[in-house]
């Protein structure tokens, strides 16, 4: 019996069986599609930065990031305002620990505290160590009790992202 045989008792025509196989590579080929465009439409995840405080880390996207685009200045200024989803708890005489991702690191970043720049230059490093008492300094009324710390990544004078966390005083 030969394979037109077997169409034949089975009662399909050879012109059915092309029709079937281009039936489901056209299934195929939209599946792909349509996978494709729901990637497409997801977002893409931002670079992450981190903070540690003893054994406590937490860890966070950016608040505003276009995927290493410069930022214009009114949305950096607006970003830095933005509340800090993510909070850890030190004390005065803990060290906080940044860290951030290498494409980070490759471009430079800095720090800002409470919207304000808190360094000259930026650091091209994926870890530092700092102090929690630098976050807490008071004028007159003594040492604040919760600090808004920005991580921004700067690259030729232009900020390319910002990351916002909270650093909460221990007393």
């Amino acid at each position: 019996m030969t394979v037109t045989d077997d169409l034949a008792v089975s009662g399909r025509a050879s012109g059915e069986l092309g029709r079937g196989k281009r039936r489901r590579a056209a299934a195929a080929v939209g599946a792909v599609a349509l996978g494709l465009v729901a990637l497409t439409a997801c977002d893409k995840p931002t670079p992450l930065a981190t903070v540690t405080v003893g054994s406590t880390t937490v860890t966070s996207e950016a608040a505003c990031y276009d995927d290493g685009n410069a930022l214009g200045n009114e949305k950096v200024a607006s970003c830095l305002k933005e509340s800090a989803e993510k909070t850890v708890k030190a004390s005065m005489e803990d060290k906080l620990r940044f860290g951030v991702d290498p494409k980070i690191a490759d471009e430079g970043w800095t720090i800002f505290i409470n919207g304000q720049p808190a360094e000259q230059e930026p650091n091209k490093k994926t870890y530092r160590t700092i102090p929690a008492s630098a976050f807490f300094a008071g004028g007159q009324g003594g040492a604040a009790a919760k600090t808004q710390v920005s991580i921004v990544e700067v690259s030729t004078g232009k900020a390319l992202g910002v990351w916002n966390f909270n650093i909460e005083r221990e007393s």
